[in-house]
């Protein structure tokens, strides 16, 4: 059983979030709160996890929405004081046009402060000795920048970086922050994948990981290992080296 019981996760209608939504239902969550932009496929999991004895509260809401996402995790915490929070939802790029590199980064990015930095403002103000924790979704993209999907793995990168920030920063406070970098899940942005995809792993696999890590405090949590030993070396590499490499690799299509 999980000692997080008030839980809110951005992107939940599918992938890692879904995943995670029903892992908690499963381990005993009380409330879960759960935001996503297709109500349908929201709604789908939300029912799934009420069948498992959660209660579930659902947001139709985009990310990048400030004011709202404020409002909402203001909402949330009055309703059941929350103990985890999710900064789950994220985009893939596709093609680089100009207005996909801005969605990217504005969801990626944007989307991520606009959770977590109302959420830290509602711990810090609150000190009731109950454990508190932040995950912020990264990839293994963040590692090195990655010719095949530049903005996406750039915005990976910052978050990567701020969430390892956060963490002894707000270590004093007694708000635990973990990064996720995970190598290839199924989710939706998969599934558009048309390059090759190395150990590749079932998204409530992949939710069995962070829940089990998050849950020992562990504050990078990377995934599979092969992937993470793979892109550390590329990241230590000159870049003339890994310049050469990454022009052997298949790029997206």
């Amino acid at each position: 059983m999980s000692v997080f019981k008030n839980i809110l996760i951005t992107g939940a209608s599918s992938g890692i979030g879904a995943a995670l939504a029903l892992r908690y239902a499963n381990e005993g969550a009380a409330y879960l709160f759960l935001c996503g932009r297709n109500k349908d496929r929201l709604e789908n999991v939300a029912e799934k996890c009420r069948y498992r004895g959660a209660i579930v509260e659902t947001k139709v809401l985009d990310v990048t929405d400030q004011e709202s996402m404020k409002q909402w995790i203001a909402q949330c915490d009055e309703k059941a004081p929350l103990n985890l929070v999710f900064a789950n939802a994220g985009v893939s790029t596709g093609e680089e046009t100009a207005c996909n590199i801005y969605n990217t980064f504005s969801t990626n990015i944007f989307g991520v402060l606009n959770t977590i930095t109302p959420a830290i403002d509602i711990f810090e103000k609150r000190r009731d000795g109950i454990k508190k924790a932040i995950v912020i979704t990264a990839s293994i993209a963040g590692y090195h920048g990655l010719p095949a999907c530049p903005s996406y793995s750039a915005t990976k990168a910052c978050v990567k970086a701020y969430g390892e920030a956060l963490r002894e920063r707000l270590k004093k406070d007694g708000i635990q922050v973990s990064v996720v970098c995970p190598g290839f899940v199924r989710s939706r942005i998969t599934d558009k994948n048309t390059c090759p995809m190395p150990f590749f792993m079932e998204a409530d696999k992949a939710a069995a990981i962070i829940a089990r890590r998050v849950e020992k405090n562990v504050g990078l949590i990377v995934f599979p290992w092969p992937m993470r030993l793979a892109v550390y070396l590329l990241s230590v590499l000159p870049n003339c080296i890994s310049g050469l490499i990454y022009g052997k690799l298949p790029h997206k299509v």
